[in-house]
């Protein structure tokens, strides 16, 4: 089949294109490269106006006339390569705001893929309106809200979450809902939120191509290596303060004992090696399910401190430690990292876990499966339904089937 794939977000796109394309299909990405992480896309838009003086003539225009320049020239480089868009078979949109445009201009986008296009899906693995008013009407579940709501956040840094309380965000959500042939979530975090909603078909995990990730089993000499990677934008969102003191506090309890490694807004490319002599990854706070990055570095058999809550370990019927769960809690942190440090056999034994858990859940190939499966869902009992009425209505074939040990 043909399958278009719509922006990228932690490289999921581009790991599930690669399971797709080992199954036989034809796979096209279109969509910006996710800022400085730079990931791969097959048609790359570029966000134009959008830093220096001309971000700025673009505000004052913005704040004059309401007509935003940057969704303006988004929209003409999609309508320059529009042929190239249309006659999929799929179409999977990463999120209700895959463009970063202005209603006006996301749905003029959007309605050509909806009428030009045979299904298109919506995934939810970032902020949406459905995930984001959950969250602000749920402030004790774990989410990127709480640390706004505690203050921690300015409502500027938190623009692209606040966005989509606002009615044209409902508008956008609203419009996508009535033409989209379903939502699929892709982890616990943003399955809560949606699993009462209409034409929700469920939570299929992240894919992890485990091809291009190497399992070495750690080896632990006479340090234990932290790694710790920031990126500033999401400095709070994703807990790095609670980190930042836990680590400080482990450097000094066991200066003898640790490597600490710390890096800031590096391009995945160059992030995704930096850690590979680590035994210890801290990723982040604030949910149920692991984030893009920790399911990598748990394919590579790391202990990951990310999200892993009691629900996850339900969810997937665990009876073993895959990941740490981090809380927003500087003591705890600094136990749980003590009791790694001072016990060297469990940081083997989780990394083990990890590997197994990637292997079994995440997949790539069987993701890209069930992803196919899920979008074809109503054809393929159709086809089932069609078979059974077959085999009633035909006596001969009724009674081999019946007799069948392998029907």
């Amino acid at each position: 089949m043909k399958i278009l794939l719509i922006g990228e977000y932690s490289r999921l796109h581009n790991s599930l294109k690669e399971g797709l394309l080992a199954l036989g299909h034809d796979v096209t990405i279109l969509g910006f490269n996710d800022g400085f992480k730079a990931y791969p896309v097959d048609f790359p838009l570029v966000k134009q106006w959008d830093s220096g003086w001309l971000k700025k003539v673009k505000l004052a225009v913005l704040r004059l006339t309401g007509f935003d320049l940057t969704s303006y020239f988004t929209y003409r480089q999609f309508c320059k390569n529009q042929a190239y868009f249309q006659g999929f078979d799929v179409v999977q949109l990463i999120n209700e705001n895959s463009f970063y445009c202005d209603y006006r201009f996301e749905t003029k986008i959007l309605d050509y893929l909806f009428r030009h296009n045979s299904k298109v899906f919506l995934l939810s693995c970032g902020d949406d309106y459905v995930h984001v008013n959950y969250n602000f009407e749920q402030p004790d579940n774990p989410s990127i809200v709480q640390p706004y709501l505690a203050g921690k956040i300015a409502d500027k840094a938190f623009s692209n979450v606040l966005k989509f309380r606002t009615t044209s965000f409902k508008k956008l959500h609203l419009f996508i809902q009535e033409k989209c042939s379903g939502v699929i979530a892709s982890d616990l975090d943003y399955h809560l939120p949606w699993q009462n909603q209409p034409k929700y078909l469920g939570l299929i995990p992240n894919p992890i191509n485990l091809d291009k990730l190497d399992y070495l089993p750690m080896e632990i000499g006479d340090t234990i290596e932290i790694f710790h990677g920031i990126n500033r934008e999401s400095y709070f969102k994703k807990g790095n303060d609670f980190f930042e003191k836990a680590l400080t506090i482990i450097q000094q309890k066991y200066p003898e004992k640790v490597t600490i490694t710390i890096t800031e807004n590096v391009p995945y490319a160059e992030y995704i090696n930096r850690y590979n002599r680590a035994h210890i990854i801290l990723d982040q706070l604030y949910g149920h399910d692991q984030g893009y990055n920790a399911l990598e570095a748990m394919a590579k058999g790391k202990v990951v401190f990310t999200n892993a809550s009691a629900l996850f370990e339900q969810h997937y019927n665990l009876t073993e430690k895959v990941a740490v769960n981090a809380l927003p809690d500087v003591d705890y942190l600094v136990a749980e990292l003590s009791a790694l440090i001072e016990n060297p056999e469990r940081i083997m034994a989780i990394g083990k876990n990890a590997r197994a858990f990637i292997e079994r859940e995440h997949h790539y190939k069987k993701i890209a499966e069930k992803s196919i499966q899920t979008a074809f869902e109503k054809e393929i009992q159709e086809i089932d339904n069609m078979i059974e009425n077959i085999i009633k209505e035909s006596p001969s074939i009724n009674n081999t089937y019946n007799n069948d040990n392998n029907k």
